[in-house]
């Protein structure tokens, strides 16, 4: 009997411990598909432009007017181009170079894009941005996961670029090195040849014997002959 209800009991614990299981996969499924949908209904908006000293909080507190905002992502500026502005005397904060809003609401999202776009930002006329203007459209069926898939996509082009260009520049700096290796390992010898041509003697130099040069007088004076000599040698046979 006791081991019976000793089965029994474990029996009942196991039903229970399904049940509960069952329970939070099915809450669980049901919060992800109020997600999914959710996630469906929101509309996503592009700012080509950042006006300077505009964040993402002044950005958020200003279009929070319009609707309710769930994310939202601003790109910083490029280091070439922030030195470039602060040299000519520019805004010399964080700035950023473009944007996306998320609403709640694709139709929200859609009616802020079409009042704002090409509108003066106004506020109050302190504001360093009050002149400027919206650069804002909506996005027809672009979801937040396509922005963050294309900038995971961007940031492993911009790393592998990075890769590609340290290689290069250690490919530079070893050919640099081994030129400055090369041109040690000449002038070292030539040094040393240096050094053995000053320590050995000079050999002698074994003088050359020239005859003197014949000047033609003196060849014409040993050549010529006198008119007596030769009457005495062709005469004195007659």
């Amino acid at each position: 009997m006791a081991e019976e209800k000793g089965e029994d009991w474990r029996s009942e614990g196991d039903n229970e411990v399904t049940e509960e299981t069952r329970e939070n996969k099915g809450k669980r499924k049901k919060r992800l598909l109020n997600e999914a949908e959710a996630a469906y209904r929101r509309g996503v908006c592009y700012f080509s432009r950042v006006p300077p000293h505009m964040n993402p909080s002044k950005l958020r507190q200003i279009l929070s007017q319009y609707g309710e905002i769930q994310r939202l992502y601003l790109v910083p500026e490029g280091a070439a181009a922030q030195v470039h502005r602060k040299m000519s005397g520019g805004f010399r904060g964080q700035g950023f170079s473009e944007g996306w809003v998320e609403f709640s609401e694709k139709k929200v999202a859609k009616r802020t894009a079409k009042i704002l776009n090409g509108e003066q930002i106004g506020g109050r006329k302190r504001s360093s941005f009050y002149y400027d203007i919206w650069n804002i459209k909506y996005l027809s069926k672009f979801k937040w996961d396509d922005l963050t898939e294309e900038i995971a996509y961007k940031k492993a082009i911009r790393e592998q670029k990075l890769r590609m260009e340290l290689s290069a520049a250690k490919r530079e700096r070893d050919l640099y090195l081994s030129k400055v290796d090369q041109a040690k390992g000449r002038s070292k010898i030539e040094e040393r040849l240096t050094k053995k041509q000053k320590v050995l003697p000079s050999k002698p130099v074994r003088p050359i014997l020239q005859k003197k040069p014949v000047f033609p007088e003196v060849i014409e004076k040993k050549t010529h002959l006198s008119s007596d000599i030769l009457s005495d040698v062709f005469g004195g046979g007659s």
